[in-house]
This record gives C-alpha cells, sequence and structure tokens, in this order.
C-alpha cells in the first residue's frame, strides 16, 4: 500500500493547474466516485432488502423502519473517523481500503437473509452495512483537496451525485431481481454487488494517487468544532442530504405501507427519486458556483417545503399520483440543495480567511484546512438527519398509520432551514456593505 504519492499539490496556481493539476484531478475525481458510489450502494442495501423481508420473515413496518434506520445512524457515526482516514493512510490508499472493507456487509447479508434469521442478527447485519457511509466523507475531503476554490462546487456537486447515484441503482437491481425471480431471491442482488465492490477497489489502487501535502490537524479540527459555522452548516445539511438519504431508505416502505404496493410495485417507483436527487447534484453545485450557495440554498427550502405541503395534502385525501409528484420534487431539490450547501463550506472557511487579513494562497490553505476538517463533522451531522427521518416515520406510522405527522415535521424543519439561511448568510451581507470580506452571500 505504499502507493503512489505526490509530494507538491498547489491547485490555485493557474500555472499548475494547467499544466497537470486539472488531469490528475480529474482522474482522481472519477474513481473516486466509482468507489462511493457502491458504497452509497451497500450503504442503502436494506432500503432494498426489506423489499423481500414478506410476511414469513416475521418482522413488521415499524420493524423495517427500525432495521433502515440502524443502517443511517451508523452511517452517520463513521463518516468523522472516514473523514481523518484520508490524511492518515492518503486518499488513494484509504479508497483501497474502504473499498475492500464494503466485502463485510455484503457477505454478511447474503450469509443471513432468509426466513428463520433472528431479528437481532438483522439488525447488526443492517449496522454493517453502514459503513458504506463512511465513503462518502472520505472520498468528498479527498475531492476537497484536489481542485481549487473555483471549481469545488462543480468537483464536490460530481463527486457527490455520482456517489448518490448509489442509491437509484442499488433499487434498480432489486427491481431487476424481483421483476424476474421474484421476491424470494435477494441474494441475487448480493451476488451481483461483490464483484463491483472488488473492481472499485483495483481501479482506486491502479488509478488514484495520495497527496503528500494533506496530512490530519488536530488543531484544524479543534478549530472547526468551535467555530459556529460548522454547526450551522451541519442544521442545513441535515435538511438537505439528511432528507435526501432519509427518504431514500423510506420511499419504498412508505409506499408499501400507505398505500399497499407490493414489493414489485414498490421497487418499480422507488429509485426514481434517489435518481433524479443524484442527477440534480452536480447542478447544484454549479449554479451555486455562478450565483452563490446560499442564495440557491435559501430558495430550495423554500421549495422544499411547497414540495412537503404537497405530500401531506396527497396523503390527506389518499392519492398515489398527487403523493409522487410531491415526493419526486422533494428529491429533485434535496438534490439541488445538496450541491449548493457543499459549496458553501469551503466558501465559507475562505472567506473567513480574507476577513483575518489573510490573502491569495494564504487564505486560500486556512480555508483548505478547516473545510476538510468541518465536512466530516457536517457529513455526519447531516446524515443524521436521514436517521431522524427514519424514526419519525417508524413513530408516524405506529401511532397514526400514515406519515402524515412526520411531514409536518419536515415542513417545520424546512422553515427553521430557510430563516437560519436568510439570517446568517444573506441577511448579513446586506448589514454591511462597507465590510465586503465579511460577506457570505457569495459562497
Amino acid at each position: 500500500m505504499a502507493g503512489r504519492w505526490i509530494e507538491q499539490w498547489e491547485p490555485e496556481d493557474e500555472i499548475f493547474w494547467q499544466e497537470k493539476g486539472e488531469r490528475i484531478a480529474r482522474r482522481n475525481l472519477w474513481f473516486s466516485v466509482l468507489s462511493e458510489h457502491i458504497g452509497f450502494s451497500i450503504w442503502t442495501l436494506w432500503s432494498v432488502m426489506v423489499l423481500f423481508m414478506g410476511p414469513e420473515y416475521g418482522v413488521d413496518p415499524a420493524g423495517k423502519f427500525f432495521l433502515i434506520s440502524t443502517a443511517t445512524l451508523v452511517g452517520a457515526l463513521v463518516r468523522v473517523p472516514y473523514t481523518f482516514a484520508v490524511a492518515r493512510f492518503g486518499g488513494r490508499n484509504w479508497t483501497v481500503i474502504s473499498a475492500l472493507t464494503l466485502l463485510v456487509p455484503t457477505v454478511a447479508a447474503y450469509l443471513v437473509m432468509e426466513p428463520g434469521t433472528s431479528y437481532t442478527t438483522f439488525l447488526v447485519v443492517a449496522g454493517l452495512a453502514g459503513i458504506g457511509g463512511g465513503n462518502f466523507a472520505s472520498s468528498m475531503t479527498n475531492i476537497n483537496a484536489f481542485f481549487p476554490l473555483r471549481k469545488k462546487g462543480w468537483a464536490l456537486g460530481l463527486n457527490a451525485g455520482g456517489g448518490n447515484i448509489g442509491v437509484p441503482v442499488v433499487q434498480l437491481v432489486g427491481l431487476l431481481v424481483i421483476g424476474t425471480a421474484g421476491a424470494t431471491h435477494p441474494r441475487f442482488v448480493l451476488a451481483v454487488y461483490v464483484p463491483l465492490i472488488v473492481v472499485a477497489a483495483l481501479c482506486a489502487a491502479s488509478f488514484m494517487d495520495n497527496l503528500a501535502p494533506v496530512q490530519n490537524d488536530t488543531g484544524a479540527a479543534k478549530d472547526a468544532v468551535r467555530d459556529p459555522h460548522t454547526w450551522i452548516m451541519a442544521v442545513l445539511y441535515i435538511g438537505t442530504f439528511g432528507s435526501f438519504i432519509g427518504y431514500s431508505f423510506a420511499f419504498g416502505l412508505v409506499l408499501q405501507t400507505q398505500f399497499g404496493r407490493t414489493p414489485l410495485q414498490a421497487a418499480s417507483l422507488t429509485f426514481i427519486g434517489p435518481l433524479l436527487g443524484s442527477l440534480i447534484r452536480p447542478a447544484g453545485g454549479w449554479l451555486a458556483d455562478r450565483y452563490g450557495g446560499a442564495r440557491i440554498t435559501l430558495w430550495n427550502f423554500a421549495a422544499m417545503a411547497a414540495a412537503t405541503g404537497v405530500v401531506v395534502y396527497a396523503s390527506g385525501i389518499e392519492s398515489l399520483a398527487v403523493f409522487l409528484v410531491g415526493f419526486i420534487a422533494l428529491f429533485v431539490l434535496t438534490g439541488l440543495g445538496n450541491g449548493s450547501t457543499y459549496k458553501m463550506i469551503p466558501g465559507i472557511f475562505h472567506a473567513k480567511a480574507i476577513a483575518q487579513g489573510l490573502r491569495g494562497e494564504e487564505a486560500a490553505a486556512h480555508g483548505r484546512r478547516l473545510s476538510g476538517a468541518a465536512m466530516g463533522l457536517i457529513g455526519a451531522v447531516g446524515a443524521l438527519g436521514g436517521l431522524g427521518i427514519n424514526l419519525a416515520f417508524r413513530q408516524s406510522f405506529q401511532t397514526a398509520g400514515t406519515g402524515t405527522a412526520a411531514f409536518w415535521t419536515f415542513l417545520a424543519f424546512y422553515g427553521v432551514c430557510f430563516t437560519v439561511t436568510w439570517a446568517v448568510y444573506l441577511r448579513r451581507a446586506a448589514a454591511v456593505p462597507a465590510k465586503p470580506q465579511l460577506s457570505y452571500a457569495e459562497v
């Protein structure tokens, strides 16, 4: 695992970037996307496995929501150590390790996925699948170091979007298996992913690089923890990514439980929302690069609240068609918001560096240092939003038999996110026109 190490990396230097930096960065981006893509598929694997769990498994809807919540929780928690693993082992080396680790939950699920297995065993194995969620944190931290600030929105959006597509892809694989072999062969899904995991690890070993200048900085981690913007952005990321991953896990179960869809009917619809939300994420990053992440994020939360209102209305009149329109719109908006919020993170810390009197590469390096440390914390807290969504659905279905109460909670939270975005990143910019260096409107 000695790997290939790049000793000098200065992406903000235009000459360096044009001569060799961009080519190397793009190559690492594509293979990072591949590994992260499969990581997302394994993380959300149990959103598919529960569709195979008929009455013979003896697990009720509340139990299924708790299974997928376990995977969500573990995926959120492992994001913090995965963030710092890149600097400890190297981006290329850790991508190989983290990819091969995905064999553990995949093989474990293959062994236990049959009627008669205890619920405790299912919980443990579903929890193991959560390690796939860590791949996102290490991948984003790694790619953040490769690209200059002016390209981060596009690069991080593409990296995350390509990874997020792993969610609808595993759901499409599940649909293919249910549609051809029936709902009694979940192991066919798992058999597809074992060779793909090996391919991703081999590609990372062959084509990716380690950046020697990227080192763990405990001081940066402490500074990020103390900085209020880390936690403000974590709240906003709960609203965007937390919604995306929570809805991705729960969509199929909601269709089965609230609208009485069969496994095949649910699987034929489940992938649409995550697919569109994943594909649109790079557009969110691009729009943030062009118009400012705070502005895009603000109006995106307003639109998410409106789409949630449509879902609440559809639940009240029990219209599947209207429900699908509102829910799929939510997925698209979570994708846009994912791109715009992640673009904001490096921009915020770069703006703070300028406000402190730093300029040029010194300001850029300071921004990279803090944003890299903050991304792991923000990503972990954001993923915990997915846990909150699944637990809210579980409680709502347990007490009322529908998800309406949960959706009212989500609508209120999007209103809070809208208010926070405006108050912290836009109102302040308007209030201090004489000090443009303090403005975060363009981040």
